[in-house]
Protein backbone atom coordinates (compact mmCIF):
# COMPACT_ATOMS: atom_id res chain seq x y z
CA UNK A 1 0.00 0.00 0.00
CA UNK A 2 1.15 3.73 -1.36
CA UNK A 3 1.38 6.48 1.67
CA UNK A 4 0.07 9.16 1.05
CA UNK A 5 3.19 12.20 0.79
CA UNK A 6 1.48 14.47 2.88
CA UNK A 7 1.18 11.89 5.66
CA UNK A 8 4.57 10.82 5.47
CA UNK A 9 5.85 14.83 4.95
CA UNK A 10 3.65 15.33 8.65
CA UNK A 11 5.50 12.62 10.51
CA UNK A 12 8.96 13.61 9.22
CA UNK A 13 7.68 17.13 11.44
CA UNK A 14 7.54 14.67 14.63
CA UNK A 15 10.01 15.25 17.47
CA UNK A 16 11.18 11.91 17.99
CA UNK A 17 14.63 10.70 19.54
CA UNK A 18 17.46 9.76 16.92
CA UNK A 19 19.81 8.25 19.66
CA UNK A 20 20.97 4.53 18.42
CA UNK A 21 19.98 1.63 20.51
CA UNK A 22 21.93 -0.54 22.55
CA UNK A 23 21.54 -3.99 21.81
CA UNK A 24 21.77 -4.56 26.06
CA UNK A 25 18.65 -1.93 25.81
CA UNK A 26 16.85 -4.04 22.73
CA UNK A 27 17.54 -7.36 24.94
CA UNK A 28 15.82 -6.09 27.76
CA UNK A 29 12.65 -4.16 26.11
CA UNK A 30 9.42 -5.59 26.58
CA UNK A 31 6.16 -4.77 24.24
CA UNK A 32 3.89 -6.16 27.38
CA UNK A 33 4.92 -3.26 29.49
CA UNK A 34 2.36 -0.32 29.88
CA UNK A 35 4.09 3.30 29.07
CA UNK A 36 5.32 5.33 32.16
CA UNK A 37 2.97 8.41 32.41
CA UNK A 38 4.74 11.41 31.33
CA UNK A 39 7.03 13.19 34.00
CA UNK A 40 5.64 16.47 34.88
CA UNK A 41 6.17 19.19 37.41
CA UNK A 42 4.03 19.63 39.80
CA UNK A 43 3.48 22.56 41.47
CA UNK A 44 1.82 21.95 45.17
CA UNK A 45 -0.88 25.20 44.54
CA UNK A 46 -2.06 21.96 41.61
CA UNK A 47 -3.77 20.61 44.72
CA UNK A 48 -6.09 23.39 45.28
CA UNK A 49 -5.97 25.32 41.44
CA UNK A 50 -7.16 23.37 38.62
CA UNK A 51 -5.59 23.76 35.14
CA UNK A 52 -7.03 26.20 33.28
CA UNK A 53 -4.67 27.24 30.69
CA UNK A 54 -3.36 24.42 27.85
CA UNK A 55 -0.79 25.59 25.32
CA UNK A 56 -1.94 25.72 21.92
CA UNK A 57 0.39 23.36 19.22
CA UNK A 58 2.95 25.54 17.71
CA UNK A 59 2.36 26.46 14.37
CA UNK A 60 4.87 24.24 12.90
CA UNK A 61 3.08 21.23 14.65
CA UNK A 62 0.46 20.67 11.91
CA UNK A 63 -0.84 17.05 12.90
CA UNK A 64 -1.84 18.18 16.24
CA UNK A 65 -3.48 21.41 14.51
CA UNK A 66 -5.15 19.03 12.70
CA UNK A 67 -6.81 16.68 15.45
CA UNK A 68 -7.92 19.98 16.97
CA UNK A 69 -10.10 20.89 14.18
CA UNK A 70 -11.53 17.69 14.03
CA UNK A 71 -11.98 17.07 17.74
CA UNK A 72 -13.64 21.47 17.25
CA UNK A 73 -15.95 20.28 14.23
CA UNK A 74 -16.97 17.06 16.22
CA UNK A 75 -17.73 19.46 19.48
CA UNK A 76 -19.98 21.57 17.56
CA UNK A 77 -21.33 18.70 15.64
CA UNK A 78 -22.49 17.38 19.24
CA UNK A 79 -23.80 20.91 20.06
CA UNK A 80 -25.78 21.07 16.78
CA UNK A 81 -27.72 18.33 17.43
CA UNK A 82 -28.91 19.88 21.23
CA UNK A 83 -30.25 22.60 19.73
CA UNK A 84 -34.15 22.36 19.43
CA UNK A 85 -35.93 22.31 15.85
CA UNK A 86 -38.95 24.45 14.53
CA UNK A 87 -41.41 21.15 15.70
CA UNK A 88 -39.66 20.90 19.26
CA UNK A 89 -40.57 24.72 19.53
CA UNK A 90 -43.93 23.74 18.54
CA UNK A 91 -44.46 21.28 20.85
CA UNK A 92 -43.00 23.44 23.46
CA UNK A 93 -45.61 25.94 22.83
CA UNK A 94 -48.35 23.52 23.08
CA UNK A 95 -47.22 22.25 26.44
CA UNK A 96 -47.26 25.57 27.42
CA UNK A 97 -50.57 26.72 26.80
CA UNK A 98 -51.52 22.99 28.33
CA UNK A 99 -49.77 24.10 31.76
CA UNK A 100 -51.23 27.41 31.63
CA UNK A 101 -52.53 28.07 35.67
CA UNK A 102 -54.65 31.88 35.21
CA UNK A 103 -55.23 33.95 32.19
CA UNK A 104 -55.56 37.41 32.56
CA UNK A 105 -57.21 39.58 29.74
CA UNK A 106 -53.63 40.10 28.23
CA UNK A 107 -51.41 37.35 29.28
CA UNK A 108 -51.29 33.16 30.21
CA UNK A 109 -49.66 32.70 33.45
CA UNK A 110 -48.00 29.68 34.80
CA UNK A 111 -47.37 29.26 38.51
CA UNK A 112 -44.06 27.03 39.33
CA UNK A 113 -46.00 23.22 40.41
CA UNK A 114 -47.54 23.83 36.79
CA UNK A 115 -43.68 24.85 35.51
CA UNK A 116 -43.08 21.69 37.51
CA UNK A 117 -45.54 19.65 35.81
CA UNK A 118 -44.22 21.04 32.52
CA UNK A 119 -40.88 19.62 33.15
CA UNK A 120 -41.60 16.45 33.52
CA UNK A 121 -43.89 16.24 30.34
CA UNK A 122 -41.13 17.81 28.40
CA UNK A 123 -38.07 15.46 26.77
CA UNK A 124 -34.58 15.65 28.00
CA UNK A 125 -33.45 17.95 25.32
CA UNK A 126 -35.85 20.22 26.17
CA UNK A 127 -36.17 20.11 29.83
CA UNK A 128 -32.70 21.60 29.90
CA UNK A 129 -33.35 25.04 29.25
CA UNK A 130 -36.67 25.20 31.14
CA UNK A 131 -34.51 25.00 34.69
CA UNK A 132 -35.44 26.21 37.90
CA UNK A 133 -33.06 29.04 37.97
CA UNK A 134 -34.79 30.54 35.07
CA UNK A 135 -38.02 30.80 36.56
CA UNK A 136 -36.51 32.32 39.56
CA UNK A 137 -34.86 35.26 37.33
CA UNK A 138 -38.25 35.42 35.13
CA UNK A 139 -40.35 35.21 38.17
CA UNK A 140 -38.28 38.55 39.69
CA UNK A 141 -39.18 40.75 36.77
CA UNK A 142 -42.70 39.51 36.54
CA UNK A 143 -45.34 42.15 37.47
CA UNK A 144 -47.64 39.33 38.51
CA UNK A 145 -47.44 37.79 42.02
CA UNK A 146 -46.39 33.74 41.76
CA UNK A 147 -46.34 33.16 38.26
CA UNK A 148 -44.41 34.45 35.00
CA UNK A 149 -45.44 34.77 31.23
CA UNK A 150 -45.46 31.17 29.41
CA UNK A 151 -44.70 33.94 26.61
CA UNK A 152 -41.17 34.78 28.36
CA UNK A 153 -40.58 31.42 28.61
CA UNK A 154 -41.02 30.92 25.19
CA UNK A 155 -39.04 33.56 24.26
CA UNK A 156 -36.03 32.74 26.40
CA UNK A 157 -36.04 29.56 25.01
CA UNK A 158 -35.81 30.25 21.08
CA UNK A 159 -33.76 33.16 22.14
CA UNK A 160 -31.73 30.72 23.60
CA UNK A 161 -31.20 28.01 20.74
CA UNK A 162 -30.85 31.29 18.37
CA UNK A 163 -27.84 32.37 20.24
CA UNK A 164 -26.08 28.89 20.72
CA UNK A 165 -26.81 28.47 17.16
CA UNK A 166 -24.98 31.43 16.39
CA UNK A 167 -22.14 30.98 18.29
CA UNK A 168 -21.72 27.42 16.53
CA UNK A 169 -21.92 29.17 13.38
CA UNK A 170 -19.38 31.53 14.93
CA UNK A 171 -17.09 28.72 15.98
CA UNK A 172 -17.01 27.13 12.72
CA UNK A 173 -14.47 30.11 12.07
CA UNK A 174 -11.93 29.87 15.05
CA UNK A 175 -9.13 28.88 13.12
CA UNK A 176 -7.15 28.75 16.50
CA UNK A 177 -9.51 27.34 18.52
CA UNK A 178 -9.06 29.92 21.36
CA UNK A 179 -12.78 31.29 21.18
CA UNK A 180 -12.11 34.17 19.50
CA UNK A 181 -12.31 35.66 15.44
CA UNK A 182 -9.27 37.30 13.89
CA UNK A 183 -10.03 39.49 11.45
CA UNK A 184 -9.63 37.40 8.60
CA UNK A 185 -11.88 34.87 10.20
CA UNK A 186 -14.47 37.50 10.72
CA UNK A 187 -13.99 38.24 6.86
CA UNK A 188 -14.62 34.64 6.01
CA UNK A 189 -17.84 34.40 8.37
CA UNK A 190 -19.31 37.74 6.63
CA UNK A 191 -18.57 36.64 2.92
CA UNK A 192 -20.66 32.99 3.98
CA UNK A 193 -23.58 34.91 4.97
CA UNK A 194 -24.23 37.31 2.58
CA UNK A 195 -26.13 35.04 0.76
CA UNK A 196 -28.79 34.06 3.52
CA UNK A 197 -29.01 37.60 4.25
CA UNK A 198 -32.03 38.46 1.96
CA UNK A 199 -32.05 42.33 1.78
CA UNK A 200 -28.49 41.83 1.27
CA UNK A 201 -27.63 39.51 -1.41
CA UNK A 202 -30.80 40.20 -3.82
CA UNK A 203 -29.06 43.99 -4.42
CA UNK A 204 -25.45 43.31 -3.63
CA UNK A 205 -23.10 44.11 -6.82
CA UNK A 206 -20.12 41.38 -6.89
CA UNK A 207 -17.81 44.31 -7.55
CA UNK A 208 -18.91 45.90 -4.09
CA UNK A 209 -19.04 43.09 -2.37
CA UNK A 210 -15.10 43.79 -0.53
CA UNK A 211 -15.87 47.40 0.51
CA UNK A 212 -19.60 45.62 2.51
CA UNK A 213 -17.56 43.10 4.04
CA UNK A 214 -14.65 45.89 5.13
CA UNK A 215 -17.68 48.34 6.36
CA UNK A 216 -19.40 45.61 8.40
CA UNK A 217 -15.75 44.14 9.93
CA UNK A 218 -14.35 47.27 10.77
CA UNK A 219 -17.66 48.57 12.93
CA UNK A 220 -17.41 44.69 14.71
CA UNK A 221 -13.61 45.74 15.22
CA UNK A 222 -14.21 49.38 16.39
CA UNK A 223 -16.40 48.44 19.08
CA UNK A 224 -15.98 45.21 20.01
CA UNK A 225 -11.59 45.79 20.08
CA UNK A 226 -10.81 49.03 21.24
CA UNK A 227 -7.46 48.00 22.23
CA UNK A 228 -6.48 46.71 18.98
CA UNK A 229 -5.31 43.55 19.23
CA UNK A 230 -6.62 42.59 16.05
CA UNK A 231 -9.28 39.87 17.76
CA UNK A 232 -12.40 39.77 18.98
CA UNK A 233 -13.98 37.33 21.06
CA UNK A 234 -16.86 35.09 20.42
CA UNK A 235 -18.51 35.86 23.70
CA UNK A 236 -18.44 39.34 23.71
CA UNK A 237 -19.98 39.77 19.60
CA UNK A 238 -22.80 37.75 21.17
CA UNK A 239 -23.35 39.96 24.02
CA UNK A 240 -22.62 43.13 21.92
CA UNK A 241 -25.87 43.15 20.10
CA UNK A 242 -24.38 43.95 16.93
CA UNK A 243 -24.82 40.37 15.91
CA UNK A 244 -28.26 40.69 15.81
CA UNK A 245 -28.38 43.83 13.84
CA UNK A 246 -26.64 41.84 11.22
CA UNK A 247 -28.96 38.93 11.81
CA UNK A 248 -31.86 41.28 11.70
CA UNK A 249 -31.27 41.76 7.32
CA UNK A 250 -32.53 37.94 6.98
CA UNK A 251 -35.85 39.00 7.06
CA UNK A 252 -37.94 41.87 5.36
CA UNK A 253 -37.87 45.43 7.29
CA UNK A 254 -41.47 45.96 8.60
CA UNK A 255 -41.59 49.83 9.09
CA UNK A 256 -44.40 51.12 11.38
CA UNK A 257 -46.32 54.12 10.84
CA UNK A 258 -46.37 54.68 14.77
CA UNK A 259 -42.48 55.04 14.80
CA UNK A 260 -39.80 56.00 13.03
CA UNK A 261 -37.25 53.25 11.55
CA UNK A 262 -33.77 53.41 12.41
CA UNK A 263 -31.67 52.74 10.00
CA UNK A 264 -30.07 49.23 10.52
CA UNK A 265 -25.96 50.16 10.61
CA UNK A 266 -25.18 46.98 8.81
CA UNK A 267 -28.01 47.54 5.80
CA UNK A 268 -27.24 48.52 1.94
CA UNK A 269 -28.01 52.03 2.04
CA UNK A 270 -26.41 52.70 5.40
CA UNK A 271 -23.50 51.37 3.87
CA UNK A 272 -23.55 52.68 0.29
CA UNK A 273 -24.07 55.93 2.54
CA UNK A 274 -20.76 55.44 4.17
CA UNK A 275 -18.91 54.49 0.69
CA UNK A 276 -20.38 57.56 -1.47
CA UNK A 277 -19.52 59.68 1.20
CA UNK A 278 -16.10 58.49 0.69
CA UNK A 279 -16.34 58.42 -2.90
CA UNK A 280 -17.70 62.37 -3.07
CA UNK A 281 -14.38 63.19 -0.65
CA UNK A 282 -12.10 61.44 -3.35
CA UNK A 283 -11.83 64.27 -5.97
CA UNK A 284 -8.70 63.10 -7.97
CA UNK A 285 -10.23 59.66 -7.71
CA UNK A 286 -7.44 57.58 -6.91
CA UNK A 287 -9.00 55.47 -4.30
CA UNK A 288 -7.41 57.42 -1.41
CA UNK A 289 -7.83 60.62 0.45
CA UNK A 290 -5.33 63.33 1.60
CA UNK A 291 -5.31 66.16 3.91
CA UNK A 292 -7.10 68.75 1.76
CA UNK A 293 -9.81 66.05 0.29
CA UNK A 294 -10.77 64.67 3.78
CA UNK A 295 -10.83 68.38 5.54
CA UNK A 296 -14.28 68.96 3.25
CA UNK A 297 -15.83 66.07 5.44
CA UNK A 298 -19.67 66.48 7.12
CA UNK A 299 -19.52 70.56 6.93
CA UNK A 300 -15.66 71.39 6.50
CA UNK A 301 -15.09 72.65 9.79
CA UNK A 302 -12.38 70.77 10.69
CA UNK A 303 -9.39 72.60 10.96
CA UNK A 304 -5.60 72.12 9.77
CA UNK A 305 -4.31 71.42 13.10
CA UNK A 306 -6.96 68.45 13.83
CA UNK A 307 -6.26 67.02 10.57
CA UNK A 308 -2.80 66.85 11.01
CA UNK A 309 -3.21 64.97 14.01
CA UNK A 310 -5.45 62.66 12.57
CA UNK A 311 -2.74 61.77 9.75
CA UNK A 312 0.10 61.63 12.77
CA UNK A 313 -2.19 58.96 14.23
CA UNK A 314 -3.95 56.86 11.11
CA UNK A 315 -2.24 54.44 8.81
CA UNK A 316 -1.84 56.22 5.76
CA UNK A 317 -0.12 55.39 2.11
CA UNK A 318 2.33 57.76 1.19
CA UNK A 319 0.23 60.19 3.66
CA UNK A 320 -3.06 59.47 2.04
CA UNK A 321 -6.06 57.33 4.10
CA UNK A 322 -7.28 54.27 2.03
CA UNK A 323 -11.32 53.56 2.33
CA UNK A 324 -10.67 51.14 5.69
CA UNK A 325 -9.09 53.69 7.18
CA UNK A 326 -11.49 56.56 6.10
CA UNK A 327 -14.03 54.01 8.24
CA UNK A 328 -12.37 53.96 11.34
CA UNK A 329 -12.47 58.00 11.51
CA UNK A 330 -16.13 58.12 10.96
CA UNK A 331 -16.84 55.76 13.37
CA UNK A 332 -14.83 57.81 15.96
CA UNK A 333 -16.12 60.89 14.49
CA UNK A 334 -20.10 59.32 14.83
CA UNK A 335 -19.66 57.59 18.44
CA UNK A 336 -17.81 59.77 20.19
CA UNK A 337 -20.09 59.34 23.32
CA UNK A 338 -22.17 56.48 22.61
CA UNK A 339 -21.10 53.29 23.86
CA UNK A 340 -21.69 50.54 21.64
CA UNK A 341 -25.08 48.64 22.43
CA UNK A 342 -24.60 45.16 24.47
CA UNK A 343 -27.29 42.72 25.26
CA UNK A 344 -26.77 41.38 28.87
CA UNK A 345 -30.23 39.47 29.20
CA UNK A 346 -29.30 36.56 27.53
CA UNK A 347 -25.45 35.25 27.58
CA UNK A 348 -24.38 31.86 26.42
CA UNK A 349 -22.41 29.32 27.62
CA UNK A 350 -22.18 25.47 26.99
CA UNK A 351 -23.29 24.51 30.25
CA UNK A 352 -25.14 26.88 31.77
CA UNK A 353 -28.78 27.39 30.65
CA UNK A 354 -29.82 30.51 32.64
CA UNK A 355 -29.98 34.12 31.38
CA UNK A 356 -26.96 36.10 32.66
CA UNK A 357 -28.20 39.17 35.54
Amino acid sequence: MELDPDFVKEFACLKISTRDISAEELAKFDANVPLKARAQVKHTSYKHVPQFFYVPPPPDDKLRHLLRREAQSLFLQQKSEELLNNEELQQLWRLLEQHVTETTAKQQLISYDDYCRLRSALDKKCRKYLTTCLFAQLLSESPYLGSVEIASVFNYTMRKVWLTQCRIGLSFYDDVGQGYLREFDLENYIVDLIPTLGQICDCMDPAFEKFYVCTVVKRFYFFLDPLRTGRIRIREMLVSGLIHQLMELRDEPKPTELEPVQLNPFSMPAVLAVYGSFLNLDLDHNGLLNKQELSRYGSGTLTSVFMDRVFEECHTYDGEMDYKTYLGFVLALENRQVHPPRCTTYSVCWTCSTPAT
